[in-house]
């Protein structure tokens, strides 16, 4: 399905405050934002503040937006910095780590379940996405981050280092450990 209107036009109408282009923004990058906002924040609610605070800033600020990256780009800079500006006043807060009082964000990490699928497959699928969010979970947060933004979003190691300012050889180390220490907790 093809969206109903074009990102230039999007940007042009969202800069002359218009609310229905919010709305159109909203139901474009919300699902999106809400993956990267828990992959780095662990937790549902916190996650959906996020991204709401993402949203709000975006409507302030939009006519700083130059286009460089393109509207997503800027999007998902944003969420992520702002997740890491959470990280940093949580642990400043609370000294401990913090889990998500939510029984089941899984869904979030891997998407909806098959309509085709039978019972004892969704159920392995499930224990094996379970351990593997529970790896996921235990890694050193700049290697998630980096995990997340390979694995989730697809991005390039060229596009992970200039989203995050390092350098290209720095997100190739952080991926590879991560990975390795995903498949140690898995072979556990």
């Amino acid at each position: 399905m093809a969206d109903p209107i074009e990102e230039q036009e999007l940007v042009n109408r969202l800069k002359k405050g218009q609310q229905w282009a919010y709305q159109v923004l909203v139901t474009r990058y919300q699902d999106r934002l809400l993956k990267i906002a828990y992959g780095i924040t662990l937790d549902m609610e916190e996650s959906r503040e996020v991204v709401q605070d993402v949203f709000v800033s975006v409507f302030k600020h939009i006519h700083s937006f130059r286009g460089e990256a393109g509207l997503w780009g800027w999007l998902r800079k944003i969420t992520i910095n702002a997740c890491l500006n959470w990280k940093r006043k949580w642990k400043r807060r609370f000294k401990w780590h913090h889990t998500s009082l939510e029984p089941d964000n899984d869904h979030l990490l891997y998407g909806a379940q098959k309509d085709s699928a039978t019972p004892e497959s969704i159920l392995g699928e499930k224990e094996g996405e379970t351990d593997l969010v529970r790896a996921i979970h235990k890694l050193p947060e700049k290697n998630r981050l980096v995990f997340v933004l390979n694995t989730l979003e697809g991005l390039s190691y060229e596009e992970i280092a200039q989203t995050l300012r390092i350098r290209k050889g720095t997100v190739a180390s952080r991926l590879f450990h991560a990975r390795k220490q995903i498949l140690a907790s898995l072979n556990h």
